[in-house]
C-alpha cells in the first residue's frame, strides 16, 4: 500500500512539469490608421454632406490561409507560412474591419460609419474582399515586399444596388528583413489600400 501511494505522488509529481508552459507569448502587433490629412476637407454641420449617409462596413471575407491572426509570409515556390511568435491583434477581417471605420471617419459626406454589428441601420453598405495580405519574399535574403490586394463594393441598403466597385492593389517594400520593418510595411500598404476603398466611397456617395 506505501509503495502505491509514494508511486502515485512520484507520478503526479512529474505530470505536474508536462503541463507547464514555459514558451513566451507572442508578440502582438497593432495595424492603425494613419492622421487624417489636413488637406482634406473636412464636413461640418452646415455641409448637407455631412448629414447625408451612415455607412455600415462589414466584417471583410478573407481568403483562406490567411483568415487567421498569424502573421502570413509567401515565398517564389508559393508556400505560405507564418512568422514565428507573432500575431495580429485580432483575427485578420475584425482588425481590417475596424481599421476600415477608422478609416472613413471624417470623410466628407459620412455622418455616421459603424460595424455591422451595430444596432442602428445603416443607409449604405461597404463590403471588402481580402485577396491578398502577405508578406512577399523574392527568394533572396533581401527584405519581402508586403502586398495588400482588395476588392471592395459600396452599396445602398434599401435595393441592393452597387454604387461603386474599387479594387486597391498595393506594394509596400519592408524597410529591412526584421519584425519591426515589415510590420511598418503592412501598416502602410493596408493604410494606403482602405485609404484608396474610402475615397472612392466618399465619391461614390457625393455622386449618387
Amino acid at each position: 500500500m506505501k509503495l502505491t501511494v509514494l508511486f502515485l505522488v512520484l507520478v503526479l509529481a512529474g505530470c505536474g512539469s508536462l503541463f507547464k508552459n514555459k514558451a513566451a507569448p507572442p508578440t502582438m502587433y497593432w495595424l492603425s490608421a494613419p492622421p487624417a490629412n489636413a488637406a482634406q476637407p473636412q464636413a461640418t454641420a452646415a455641409d448637407p454632406a455631412a448629414t447625408r449617409a451612415d455607412l455600415a462596413v462589414l466584417k471583410p471575407s478573407v481568403r483562406a490561409g490567411l483568415d487567421t491572426d498569424r502573421v502570413a509570409a509567401l515565398y517564389p515556390d508559393r508556400r505560405l507560412e507564418y512568422f514565428a511568435d507573432v500575431r495580429w491583434s485580432g483575427p485578420l477581417d475584425e482588425v481590417l474591419q475596424g481599421l476600415a471605420v477608422q478609416e472613413l471617419h471624417g470623410r466628407p459626406g459620412m455622418r455616421n460609419v459603424s460595424t455591422d454589428a451595430s444596432a442602428f441601420p445603416s443607409d449604405y453598405w461597404l463590403e471588402i474582399e481580402v485577396v491578398d495580405f502577405q508578406a512577399e519574399y523574392d527568394g533572396t535574403n533581401a527584405a519581402p515586399t508586403v502586398h495588400v490586394h482588395f476588392l471592395a463594393r459600396i452599396g445602398n441598403s434599401a435595393d441592393r444596388r452597387i454604387l461603386g466597385r474599387f479594387e486597391p492593389d498595393v506594394h509596400e517594400a519592408a524597410a529591412g528583413n526584421r519584425m519591426s520593418a515589415i510590420i511598418e510595411a503592412y501598416n502602410r500598404a493596408a493604410g494606403n489600400a482602405l485609404a484608396e476603398i474610402a475615397a472612392g466611397a466618399a465619391s461614390a456617395l457625393a455622386s449618387k
